[in-house]
């Protein structure tokens, strides 16, 4: 998948392991869905983090409602869930729309 650094690239069951478990960086995932309040103010935060962390860490987001593979495979009980792989395993999980500040610190980056 071609990426602009910075942007968030749009992930479905079929890339997953592609595009998170193969990865050579570190992937936070966005579970989310359209219907979502917390999940559409949580997109400006996420996009200012993509762009702040460039090529270091990439940012996706994944469907919830189009994408039960993944979601049920993790136990995404609610949106939005943001998850951190490294490595192809999760090694975070924030549910919730959290200021960038707090979403940062529990992610560990």
């Amino acid at each position: 998948m071609s990426v602009v650094a910075g942007s968030i690239a749009a992930v479905t069951d079929e890339t997953w392991t592609e595009e998170v478990l193969l990865s050579d960086v570190p992937v936070v995932v966005d579970f989310w869905a359209d219907w979502c309040g917390p999940c559409r103010r949580i997109r400006p935060v996420l996009e200012s983090l993509a762009a702040e962390w460039g090529e270091r860490v990439r940012v996706v987001s994944l469907d919830i409602d189009v994408n039960p593979n993944a979601v049920r495979d993790y136990g995404v009980l609610g949106a939005p869930t943001l998850m951190l792989f490294e490595g192809g395993e999760p090694v975070r999980t924030v549910v919730g729309a959290l200021p960038k500040a707090r979403l940062v610190a529990q992610l560990g980056l």
